[in-house]
């Protein structure tokens, strides 16, 4: 895949995660709160986690206009979503009433996590003219 290819699937990705992160991550901690939600009822933690996901979600669509430009917030996506993934993975398997998240949030980050990191190009810049890429000097 060229870069462009990637580029161009990046952006979709950014914006299918940024729209779920803001408008389905609520619903999904109502609707299946087994694999989504921690804790039973309403949750302080629930609604803080739900608003900076909703808020990074926002950043990701506005940051698909241009990848290239937005890689820092690309690789806090990354590594913020694989960390959150390997440790709530841990908390579920320690805590039986909680392993439903191993089939919930715990994938979905990890998914999300490895398409932006995959996708994402690394030391090249897309030239203004033709989409041609050039390395940095370091």
């Amino acid at each position: 895949m060229n870069t462009q290819s990637r580029l161009t699937l990046l952006k979709y990705v950014m914006i299918g995660t940024g729209a779920i992160f803001t408008f389905a991550l609520y619903p999904l901690t109502q609707l299946w709160a087994s694999g989504w939600s921690w804790g039973v009822g309403h949750s302080h933690y629930q609604m803080m986690i739900v608003g900076v996901y909703g808020t990074l979600g926002l950043c990701l669509i506005y940051g698909a206009k241009d990848p290239m430009e937005s890689r820092s917030l690309i690789w806090f996506t990354v590594w913020s979503s694989a960390l959150h993934s390997i440790i709530m993975a841990f908390q579920a398997l320690g805590d039986p009433a909680e392993t439903g998240h191993l089939y919930g949030d715990v994938p979905a980050l990890a998914l999300v996590a490895i398409a932006l990191g995959v996708l994402t190009p690394r030391g090249a810049r897309l030239s203004a003219a033709g989409g041609q890429t050039s390395r940095r000097a370091a």
